[in-house]
């Protein structure tokens, strides 16, 4: 940016005014830098984390990156150097590299060229990759049942990436050239801030929609980004995007990255493709296959029926030459019908004749014994039956009636032997009763016996706690006008008049407010509180209870 002159300096025209700082062509000025840069450091050690390695190139070059929490610098090892390297490079590798720091005019870019390269451990991001991958795992989000199978010929199929990238240009051109589909395409950003959770809406969005609604519900689900370092590919390796992932009901493809890169989304999706034209390629067959396909399948079917035909036919035709004439199949019929025919006359005869006898000889035995005789005698046996039944009557009666008796005789002497028992029993309930009436006016005698003795030794307790006992060894108890007892001095001056109570009566008095001070007493000195005095004009006097009236148990401030 050009500087302008200060305000106080004329004005003068540039063409007026020649340059006196030396013109540099870009190839000096890169190869200054690169002296410079190369004198300054020479070999250093650095340790990073190994970012962008993608094997090697073509050329037998490995390039890649070194990078930490701050900053990155590009890396290159020679075809030679690579070879003679004992710890090869790998992807997320912190290492500690040994080289020289040059330049690269063509990029105008800084890059150390490796010589040797020591491992250092994991880097931060492949630490926090698979932490993450083993808490996922231990979920079960990766197991092997839940994955389900694509849909061999999708309906629509959706595709969540970026809408300006190559990738969804490679994976439309894909589709359009092995089985043309109708493609939704879900536009999110694939890498930086805010690219994990709009991916995990987009998949969550797919499924939500609804089959046969306004818009098409996809049968299957593309995840495609192109190819980049762990950083560019670390939306896919969120845990949102996994468990929107494992969450889908619609059978999901992930492609993310180049073959050798691999993020979380790619265990627990449905299918990993290697590249997003691979997802398009295992999305749906080539048309032109599946026709060819279709196609043979037609004509193997065709070629099929027409051989069942043929086959069906020669065994038609086979059965056809081997079934024997009408004649011949109705001769055996026809000779089994003649012969019938000719035993059907005799056989009939002989029939006839049989009956005939039988008929003949049951009117034999009709004539010898005909039916009045046989109503006859019916009947007199019948006129014997009857007496008999009589008499059978009277005598089944006549025993009903002695076994009646019998058992009118058995029951008498079975109510006197209960009744007796009863009266035993009874009788021996109430000797048992007097006997427990016995016992217990013996027990209540014998409790009120020991219950007044322990109420006498309670009441002779009762009479060595009470406080009158001590009333009788020389104390007073204090009240005032209320009844309530007077524990200091403060109080007996509150109170002005007040009793005591002796043992053997009551007396009145008062205190003299002239004579009475607060504080601890003095005796002998001009601050001593003076005693109460007495009022003998209203003493009283109380009569002590005779001494084998029970005392009552009180207390010393009892009213």
């Amino acid at each position: 940016m050009a500087v302008p002159p200060p305000p106080s300096a004329p004005l003068k025209s540039d063409a007026a005014t020649p340059s006196n700082v030396a013109e540099w062509s870009v190839g000096e000025l890169a190869s200054a830098l690169k002296r410079t840069l190369e004198d300054a450091f020479g070999h250093v050690r650095l340790r990073g984390e190994i970012s962008g390695f993608r094997g090697q190139h073509g050329s037998g070059h490995a390039y890649f990156s070194l990078k930490d929490g701050t900053a990155r610098i590009d890396a290159v090892v020679w075809k030679g150097t690579f070879n003679r390297l004992r710890q090869k490079p790998q992807e997320g590798l912190e290492v500690v590299a040994t080289g020289r720091i040059t330049t690269f005019p063509g990029k105008s870019s800084y890059q150390i060229v490796i010589e040797t390269l020591e491992p250092a451990g994991i880097g931060a991001w492949m630490a926090l990759l698979e932490e993450r991958k083993r808490v996922l795992a231990a979920e079960g989000l990766f197991a092997p049942e839940r994955k389900r199978p694509i849909p061999y010929l999708p309906r629509v199929v959706g595709v969540v990436t970026s809408p300006t990238g190559a990738v969804i240009r490679d994976i439309l051109h894909r589709l359009a050239d092995r089985f043309p589909r109708p493609v939704l395409v879900w536009p999110v950003r694939v890498q930086g801030e805010g690219a994990a959770e709009e991916i995990a809406a987009a998949i969550r969005g797919f499924n939500a929609l609804s089959p046969g609604g306004p818009i098409p519900r996809p049968d299957v689900l593309i995840v495609a980004r192109g190819g980049g370092s762990i950083e560019d590919l670390w939306a896919f390796n969120e845990e949102a995007v996994v468990r929107a992932a494992s969450e889908s009901t619609i059978p999901l493809i992930s492609a993310v990255g180049h073959e050798t890169d691999t993020t979380l989304i790619d265990f627990v999706s449905d299918r990993r493709a290697p590249t997003p034209t691979g997802a398009a390629e295992m999305a749906v067959p080539v048309r032109a296959d599946l026709m060819a396909e279709v196609a043979d399948l037609a004509r193997r079917q065709r070629e099929a029926v027409e051989r069942k035909l043929d086959r069906e036919g020669s065994d038609l035709r086979a059965l056809v030459r081997a079934m024997p004439g009408v004649d011949a199949f109705l001769a055996g019929k026809r000779q089994r019908l003649d012969l019938a025919e000719a035993r059907l006359g005799p056989a009939l005869a002989g029939n006839a004749r049989v009956h005939r006898l039988r008929v003949s000889r049951l009117v034999e035995r009709f004539v010898r014994h005909p039916p009045t005789l046989a109503l006859a005698t019916a009947r007199g046996r019948l006129a014997r039956i009857g007496d008999r039944s009589g008499s059978a009557v009277r005598h089944g009666a006549a025993r009903k009636g002695e076994a009646l008796s019998y058992l009118g005789r058995r029951l008498v002497i079975a109510r006197d032997g209960t009744l007796g028992r009863a009266r035993a029993e009874q009788a021996r309930n109430h000797d048992r009763l007097g006997a427990v009436q016995a016992r217990l006016a013996q027990g209540i005698a014998r409790l009120t016996e020991r219950r007044r003795d322990r109420l006498g030794a309670l009441t002779g307790l009762l009479g060595s706690l009470s406080y009158r006992a001590v009333l009788a060894r020389g104390f007073a108890l204090v009240r005032d006008t209320a009844g309530a007892p007077v524990r200091g001095t403060a109080a007996a001056i509150a109170a002005e008049r007040f009793t005591l109570e002796f043992s053997d009566g009551t007396v009145t008095a008062r205190t003299d407010p002239a004579r009475t001070e607060s504080g601890a007493p003095d005796p002998g000195g001009e601050g001593a509180p003076t005693p109460a005095r007495t009022d003998p004009v209203r003493t009283k006097r109380t009569p002590r209870k005779p001494a084998a009236e029970p005392v009552r148990q009180g207390s010393l401030f009892e009213g």
